[in-house]
């Protein structure tokens, strides 16, 4: 994949700041920083998105967000963390190679998040629920 980006990362073609690397995963400061210490997690190999993860590297990538994750709350004394993770055009994604967002927060930091719930009745949410069991089968 040498036209992606993070795969370039990844192979030190192209220099990062680097954070913590492992077998797996590399952490990175992202470029595009909303706030000191934010930080990129990703996986080593090429996968697009989270459908294409399987369980060792769901495993890697989250166990190294959340090591990251601790050092950034020594380290910068944010008053919160938010982790961002889109998959695919709709949810935002522009580079398409699985990675997580870490944002130390700070009250009035210019992040806005919206969340326009949409508060289904019990019964929609409970054939959400079944609906999503079935798939799992």
């Amino acid at each position: 994949m040498s036209e992606c980006v993070f795969c370039n990362i990844v192979a030190g073609r192209i220099p990062s700041a680097k954070v913590h690397e492992d077998e797996m995963t590399l952490a990175f400061m992202d470029i595009g920083e909303v706030n000191p210490g934010h930080v990129l997690v990703t996986v080593k190999p090429h996968v697009e998105n989270i459908y294409g993860l399987n369980d060792a590297l769901a495993a890697a990538v989250f166990r190294t967000a959340a090591r990251v994750a601790r050092a950034l709350k020594n380290a910068y004394s944010p008053e919160g963390m938010t982790l961002y993770q889109a998959n695919g055009v709709a949810a935002s994604q522009t580079v398409f190679h699985f990675h997580i967002h870490l944002v130390p927060r700070h009250a009035h930091d210019g992040l806005r998040l919206t969340w326009p719930a949409k508060n289904p009745s019990r019964e929609q949410l409970e054939a959400n629920a079944a609906k999503v069991r079935a798939a799992l089968e």
